[in-house]
């Protein structure tokens, strides 16, 4: 009865609704594993679905093949009327079938697709969808090298789009067939065209009308254009003075809409978008928005927390404000895009983003992370297309990844990556292309932009090291627009408990995770030769490979419940509207050796440390790390830290406690 109702209310809302309607099919879908051989046992579950729910399942993760049942009525009154599906996302490998026809396959966990259902309708009858989408690993698609867990499913929304027979095009890579491409920006003027992709036949006369509104809803362009034939792409140009410009600070947002229209058929599309230039300063090297050059202050998002791969719009915009309460000015979608929401919240919020492509190597010797193929380079390619234009309208994307960590062996690699590099700029010249780097060679020439992630100190050498190696890149490298990466795991409960220990040992600790981000940040603190600084990561992330099954990289926990040392080592640091006071090491209450000192991270200058209510003194070791000098301690001692009116602290007990060795205590 339920069914029946939907369906109904489908059917009225089809009789009296405008020339395109879009209804969600996230609800009454049956699934069942490929492995269980029938439906007869299968789980009714509502999309976003996926049938990893727990990062933490190590072995137990599974890549598998999953079946999405879900039946559909489609009224008679709609045949003449064009049907299309839209996946938001399917992880990995998605093929649908309607009323056991095959329809279309997508190859790509990150994007969006598209199909017509149309000719495989059976119209005023019920229509039976079926999805088969496997997270296996395949060498024809991207990423090949990952230690990101692929979370396999329909992980994102679904919808049903009813168009006119002439429509704008939702075909086209995925994306709204609407896509704005300004040539030039000033304060003075905007100047650009509108793209759009069409659906018509070679007998239709149409008009194309576009209509451009401001912040504030008032118009400030409009144009029509005659459409006769069957052009697959019109370019309607536009130009208006005294924009209103985007950027961080002023988050101008504009409303496109097209409308596709003759006597018997219309169709409308409705996007938003915002203007800025964005360049690479000549003198500072620093990325200048609107002219103004700007040192980024990054993080790295992955795709997951506690729950899984599925991350709903609340959830999006928690990781969100809690990336602006560190404090940070942009981040990075690694391995591949998240959803439109996130960008949508940057573009309001002023967040400026580095979208990767899949193009990607994980740190491990097994994995092989190109495959000189036809296939895998195809696929290469159009995941990159799909990539840059769904997100091309969103001001806040302001660079393509288009590879990660690659080692260049062979020719083929090197090429391919030139080839990437080479659709990125065809598809949008007008943004910049960035790559992740931990190698040497030609490789670092093909990209706009190269980001160093070397972790020296970390995997080898000492952080000392780092002053040696930014001297060399200044000296013979500074005309390279370079930025740097860095990170390292730090699990909470696993402990190295003295500093010799720490010294010896490469357990992934959060005292050893601290050490090291305190010495990053105080070597790169004034230092200009970078545009950027990217913290690798925000967040924990899943990953079955790893031995306690995360990467614990992040600042914050995969739960997003504890907060790290390093996390506001980085908020006192770039967070300026936000007073931070913060003791270190706090966690750890059980200490048997009597030689302690104290760290404390302040935004606010002269802290004051009490230690059983007695003042120690600090020294400032950065610009914002004080450390106490070494002082004898045993028994129950209360440790507070104090200034510009906020406070920490914490008691422990000193002494007189078992001798451990290094511990380790997982959450």
């Amino acid at each position: 009865m339920k069914r029946l109702f939907i369906l109904c209310l489908l059917l009225g809302l089809a009789l009296t609704a405008s020339a395109r309607d879009i209804y969600q099919l996230n609800d009454g879908w049956e699934f069942f594993f490929k492995s269980e051989n029938t439906s007869d046992n299968a789980r009714m579950v509502n999309l976003p679905h996926s049938w990893n729910t727990d990062p933490l399942a190590g072995q137990n993760f599974q890549e598998t093949t999953g079946n999405y049942l879900r039946e559909i009525y489609i009224p008679e009154e709609w045949a003449s009327k064009r049907i299309f599906i839209r996946f938001h996302g399917a992880q990995t490998v998605a093929n649908l079938f309607l009323n056991g026809s095959h329809v279309g396959e997508h190859k790509g966990g990150g994007t969006a697709f598209c199909f017509e259902l149309t000719k495989f309708i059976r119209f005023g009858s019920d229509n039976a969808l079926q999805v088969i989408v496997s997270n296996t690993f395949r060498s024809d698609v991207l990423p090949v090298s990952t230690d990101t867990n692929l979370y396999g499913g329909l992980h994102r929304d679904v919808e049903l789009i009813v168009t006119d027979e002439i429509a704008i095009s939702p075909l086209y890579y995925g994306s709204e067939g609407v896509l704005c491409r300004p040539s030039r920006v000033s304060k003075e003027r905007v100047e650009g065209e509108m793209e759009v992709q069409l659906l018509t036949s070679a007998r239709t006369e149409a008009t194309l009308h576009l209509e451009i509104f401001n912040a504030k809803g008032k118009p400030v362009y409009t144009r029509s254009q005659r459409i006769n034939g069957q052009p697959k792409s019109v370019r309607i140009p536009f130009i208006f003075e005294h924009p209103q410009l985007w950027s961080p600070e002023e988050t101008n947002l504009y409303t496109a809409v097209v409308r596709l229209y003759n006597d018997a058929h219309q169709d409308e599309v409705t996007i938003r978008t915002g203007f800025r230039a964005v360049e690479r300063d000549a003198e500072s090297g620093w990325i200048a928005i609107n002219g103004q050059p700007r040192q980024l202050r990054g993080v790295v998002l992955h795709h997951d927390n506690a729950l899984g791969g599925i991350l709903s719009k609340s959830a999006l915009d928690e990781d969100l404000d809690q990336v602006q309460e560190l404090g940070a000015t942009a981040i990075r979608s690694a391995v591949q895009p998240h959803a439109q929401h996130l960008y949508n919240r940057c573009d309001e919020e002023g967040m400026l983003v580095w979208v990767d492509a899949p193009m990607h190597r994980a740190p491990f010797i097994g994995d092989v992370a190109f495959y000189s193929t036809a296939a895998f380079e195809l696929n290469a390619r159009e995941q990159l297309r799909e990539i840059i234009l769904q997100n091309i309208n969103h001001p806040s994307v302001i660079m393509w990844g288009i590879f990660s960590r690659l080692v260049p062996r062979g020719d083929e690699i090197l090429q391919c990556v030139r080839n990437l590099n080479t659709e990125a700029k065809r598809l949008d010249p007008k943004r910049m292309t960035v790559a992740c780097s931990d190698q040497d060679g030609s490789i670092n020439f093909v990209t706009d932009l190269i980001t160093w992630q070397q972790n020296v100190g970390w995997q080898r050498g000492s952080t000392e090291d780092l002053t040696l190696w930014r001297n060399q890149l200044r000296e013979n490298w500074s005309h390279l627009g370079s930025a740097i990466i860095y990170g390292g795991e730090g699990f909470l409960g696993m402990s190295a408990r003295t500093p010799q220990q720490l010294q010896r040992t490469n357990l992934p600790t959060e005292e050893r995770q601290t050490r090291f981000h305190e010495a990053y940040s105080e070597q790169l603190a004034a230092d200009s030769l970078f545009w950027g600084t990217w913290v690798e990561n925000m967040y924990e992330y899943g990953s079955s490979r790893r031995p306690y099954g995360i990467n614990a990289n992040g600042l914050i926990t995969l739960d997003r419940r504890e907060k790290k040392d390093a996390y506001y080592l980085y908020r006192a640091l770039w967070n300026k509207e936000t007073k931070t006071v913060h003791l270190a090491n706090r966690r750890d209450r059980m200490r048997y050796r009597t030689e302690q000192s104290f760290t404390i991270y302040s935004s606010e200058a002269d802290p004051i440390l009490l230690v059983n209510d007695d003042t120690v003194r600090l020294h400032q070791r950065g610009p914002v790390i004080y450390r106490s000098d070494t002082l004898q301690l045993r028994g129950l001692v209360q440790v507070r830290v104090s200034a510009g009116g906020i406070g920490d602290g914490v008691t422990m007990q000193i002494g007189n406690v078992l001798r451990p060795q290094a511990r380790q205590v997982l959450r």
